[in-house]
């Protein structure tokens, strides 16, 4: 799929679309990652938020209609619960200090983050979706949020259950697993989302189970083809929003000849006969 108009690089993008609109619209966001802070990629479609993936493999290219995509990279969006995204900044906002609770914060306030502007486009998402970890008080027609330490304990309890009864219906291998095991990789998957401090060792000490083995990992080389694909995402999706705000920036409607893709070729000319 061709991301903006205006940008000459064409992507394979394999999203889900919820609202069923076939058009694939949707917007690139530069967010944080819960776990590592990094910046991240993000697909905002539909009012939900998806999380980018990259497949890559050398010697690859990709056929999309007449031409030839020399970059054989696919990009998967998977949905992500936009709660894991938006923990950390509120777990920021409201400056807890000891057994002091925190301060009530405005939304407004809680997600300008400096460098991210894209948590602006998540303000009606993170009103309808924080409820469930926060407190809100509601003053007049203004609401202010504070994170809640058992509401957040409670949340991620939850996710844990959901993971767990889903585990069986995967495949022969996890249907096998017993009750630890199962409880284990569950909540292997949401660490992935979520710091070890605080949140992972409160979870694993309410589970009752040892927190250096719910977060073991893979093999090195793994992780580090991990962080590898990472940065290459990222760096394209920052180029990609660069290119969107310089053509947001053009004063007037002005036709455009088509143009060719960038390290693209026409398969009709790759058999064409030479001219002598």
């Amino acid at each position: 799929m061709a991301w903006w108009k205006g940008i000459d690089e064409t992507r394979l993008l394999v999203a889900p679309d919820p609202a069923g609109n076939e058009t694939g619209s949707g917007c690139l966001l530069s967010l944080r990652h819960p776990k590592s802070g990094n910046k991240a990629c993000y697909r905002l479609a539909s009012g939900g938020l998806q999380e980018l993936h990259l497949f890559k493999q050398s010697y690859r290219s990709w056929f999309l209609g007449d031409y030839v995509c020399e970059d054989g990279g696919i990009y998967f969006a998977t949905s992500v619960d936009p709660v894991f995204i938006l923990l950390p900044i509120f777990e920021e906002a409201r400056m807890k200090k000891g057994d002091d609770l925190g301060k009530f914060r405005p939304l407004d306030e809680i997600i300008f983050i400096d460098g991210y502007p894209g948590y602006h486009q998540l303000m009606s998402i993170a009103e309808n979706c924080m409820g469930v970890v926060c407190e809100i008080k509601a003053i007049g027609s203004s609401k202010f949020f504070r994170l809640d330490d058992s509401k957040v304990l409670a949340w991620l309890h939850c996710k844990v259950s959901q993971l767990k009864q889903t585990f069986p219906s995967l495949d022969e291998k996890y249907a096998s697993m017993d009750e630890q095991t199962t409880l284990s990789e569950s909540v292997k998957i949401v660490g992935e989302y979520v710091k070890d401090e605080p949140w992972l060792k409160l979870l694993c000490k309410r589970l009752k189970i040892d927190l250096m083995e719910s977060t073991k990992t893979g093999p090195d080389f793994e992780s580090s083809l991990a962080s590898k694909e990472s940065k290459l995402l990222q760096q394209r999706c920052d180029s990609f929003q660069e290119g969107s705000g310089n053509k947001a920036k053009r004063g007037g409607k002005q036709a455009k000849k088509p143009k060719l893709e960038t390290q693209s070729r026409n398969i009709k000319d790759m058999f064409s006969k030479k001219k002598s």
